[in-house]
This record gives C-alpha cells, sequence and structure tokens, in this order.
C-alpha cells in the first residue's frame, strides 16, 4: 500500500512539473513543412526552444540540425526574434534560445543574459540526442550545429566561437569593438578583443542591415579581417534592428536560412545563394554580398 502511494505521489508531481512547462504557437507553425511549436523544455532552464510539434518525421536517418541563438541587447528572452527563430525551425531545425519563453509580446525587461547559456544550449542537445529516455533521442544533428546571435546575441556567439562542436557561425547585426570604440558598448556585454577572431574555426556569415547598421562598422572590420576561415558579409539596408519582427522574419530569414540548408544540411540549390559572381543575393532587390578569399572553398 505505501509503495503505492509513494509511486501515485511520484507520477502526480511528474505530472504536476510537466504541466508547468509553457508552450505557444507563433504565426500558425511557420509557413516551413513542419508546423512549430516555441516552448520550455526539461533540464534547460531559461531557454526557449523551437521545435516541430511533430517528431515522428526525424530519426537518426534524418535528424533536426541546430540553431542555438543569442538574443540583441543581452536580453534573456527571445522576444524580439520569435518570428525569425519559428520560420527557421518550420523548415527542419530546432532552435534552441537564450532566455526565457515569450508568452506576450510585451518588450522584455529583466535581468541580462550570459554567454555561458549557448554552452547550456549545445550541451543539452548533445545529452538530449544520446538519452533514450528523452523525446529527441536520435532526433538532433548534433554534428551539424550553427551559433549564432543579434547585436549582443553576436558578440556571445564570438565569445564561444572556438567549440569544436560548432559547425558554422552566423553574426547578425554585431561585430567585436575595437579600442577606439569600446566606450560604446552597453554595460555587460561580453567584449572579446579582436584576436578573438583567429579562435574562429568554422565558416562565417556576417548578416548586417547596412551602412545605418550601428554595427555595420564593427562588423565589416570583423570580416576584413577574418582571412583564415571562409567568410562572408551581406547587407541590407534597414538599420541594428533588422527585419526579425517582420512576418515570419522578412528578408533575414530568408539569407539565412539559405546559410543554414548550405552549411548545415548541404544543400546544393541553396549554396547558389551565396556562390559564384552572379549568386542569388546579389540578384535580389537591395542586398549586397562580399566575400573573403577562402570562401570559395565552400564550392
Amino acid at each position: 500500500m505505501k509503495k503505492t502511494v509513494l509511486f501515485m505521489l511520484t507520477l502526480c508531481m511528474g505530472l504536476t512539473a510537466m504541466a508547468q512547462l509553457k508552450s505557444r504557437v507563433v504565426e500558425d507553425g511557420g509557413t516551413g513543412p513542419y508546423k512549430v511549436i516555441m516552448t520550455e523544455v526539461e533540464g534547460l532552464p531559461e531557454h526557449t526552444v523551437f521545435v516541430p510539434q511533430d517528431l515522428k518525421a526525424f530519426d537518426a536517418k534524418h535528424p533536426l540540425p541546430v540553431l542555438v541563438w543569442g538574443n540583441g541587447a543581452c536580453a534573456n528572452s527571445p522576444f524580439e526574434h520569435i518570428n525569425f527563430l519559428n520560420e527557421i525551425a518550420s523548415h527542419g531545425y530546432i532552435v534552441l534560445a537564450t532566455g526565457e519563453i515569450p508568452m506576450t509580446d510585451e518588450w522584455y525587461r529583466g535581468p541580462m543574459s550570459k554567454s555561458e547559456q549557448q554552452i547550456e544550449s549545445i550541451d543539452w542537445a548533445y545529452k538530449q540526442n544520446s538519452d533514450k529516455k528523452s523525446p529527441y533521442y536520435q532526433k538532433i544533428d548534433v554534428k551539424n550545429l550553427c551559433v549564432a546571435g543579434m547585436s549582443c546575441g553576436g558578440l556571445q556567439t564570438l565569445f564561444n566561437c572556438a567549440d569544436p562542436r560548432i559547425k558554422t557561425l552566423m553574426i547578425c547585426n554585431s561585430g567585436l569593438f575595437n579600442q577606439q570604440n569600446a566606450n560604446q558598448a552597453v554595460g555587460g556585454m561580453p567584449m572579446p578583443p579582436k584576436e578573438k577572431l583567429n579562435e574562429i574555426h568554422t565558416s562565417i556569415l556576417y548578416l548586417l542591415g547596412g551602412e545605418t547598421d550601428i554595427a555595420y562598422g564593427n562588423g565589416m572590420d570583423d570580416f576584413h579581417r577574418i582571412e583564415h576561415v571562409p567568410a562572408c558579409a551581406i547587407n541590407y539596408p534597414v538599420g541594428h534592428g533588422g527585419t526579425y519582427r517582420e512576418p515570419h522574419g522578412g528578408e533575414f530569414t530568408i539569407a539565412a536560412l539559405a546559410w543554414l540548408n548550405w552549411q548545415l544540411k548541404g544543400d546544393k540549390e541553396s549554396a547558389k545563394m551565396f556562390v559564384g559572381s552572379d549568386c542569388g543575393l546579389s540578384k535580389r532587390e537591395k542586398w549586397t554580398i562580399e566575400k573573403n578569399g577562402k570562401f570559395e572553398e565552400l564550392r
């Protein structure tokens, strides 16, 4: 009798904990082939996960590549980027975003996030993929993982760039400060020196908002310094805020998704957006693209 009561109490406690996990469907789950849910998950506090609602389509032969994301203003919530991240996930990705799940469209006003939260995301993905009890068991493609972030989140990404588990990087509306403009940084931001760029070991995309983007100078300076790995800088003239809050993330989603599909899924059609003098992105209205000497090695 005591064992039965103990079992029932344990079960109830487990169900209560599960019931407390918050979730929300954004923009009807996205326009991709896999409808997405934005949710909290067990074992990863202060993070938000965007993942297909039905995981039956994914297994060891067809796993979900990973996008790890850091937010602008070091916000500990991806409230500003949910349309963008949700849309990417709907095309067959699991997105692990730093910070608490935004259950409303109100502006986040809480504590700042930390660079280490991106590493927590990577650790969680590896753990879940190898745990037979996890719903994500052998459904996460940990070998194809991108770390990315906007503004402060881009600085956090560069802070973590040496992690050997990373396959590619996306630095969005961001770039490392130098000694001349370090005083422009917001307190609490990670401030790696420019020498940190030497620790990058993967391909890297700078996704910037043109000359009116306050991070334009830093990002383009980074790009021009990177010679040892394939690097690409693309600009769409909308300023620092990008198009993340537009329906389905706007033009920034189109470019970011093409990069991810190419770098993490090996999609040759997506590669055409970046490869060659007449690449697809150069033909899209208002976009500009620059590539370094190593870039052609990605062919």
